[in-house]
């Protein structure tokens, strides 16, 4: 389901009124919310989505941690934008920033303000 911030933009309403929106919706049932994934429509047990082992944001990063290792993204070249891996993964965008912070931590990447993030130099990447 869109975000909060979504729901403003494209509705031209307050952060107060889109949230208010969502809460309604939640309390009569017709979404429900699954911490560090999103919000989602329908009820939480007959949801389509598999629970999981690891936190989503946490999977998103091992994925691109293995797209670095098996070569795909080079180092000290751009990784996917945020706005690409939100769709990618159609995630909400703090899932995706949780992510890049967790590879950020880890030495996969380094992020260059108003540029982007990059895959960092062999040498800066986990010892496994």
């Amino acid at each position: 389901m869109a975000s909060e911030a979504e729901i403003q933009r494209e509705f031209g309403v307050a952060r107060t009124t889109a949230r208010r929106a969502i809460r309604v919706l939640r309390d009569e049932g017709l979404i429900h919310t699954v911490q560090g994934e999103g919000t989602f429509v329908g009820v939480r047990n007959e949801a389509p989505r598999a629970s999981r082992k690891i936190p989503l944001y946490q999977h998103i990063a091992a994925e691109i941690a293995q797209r670095i290792k098996a070569g795909e993204l080079l180092p000290r070249r751009p990784i996917p934008g945020e706005t690409a891996l939100l769709q990618q993964h159609d995630v909400a965008r703090e899932t995706v920033r949780r992510a890049m912070a967790l590879l950020r931590e880890q030495g996969w990447i380094y992020t260059v303000p108003q540029r982007g993030s990059y895959v960092s130099p062999e040498e800066s990447w986990p010892k496994e």
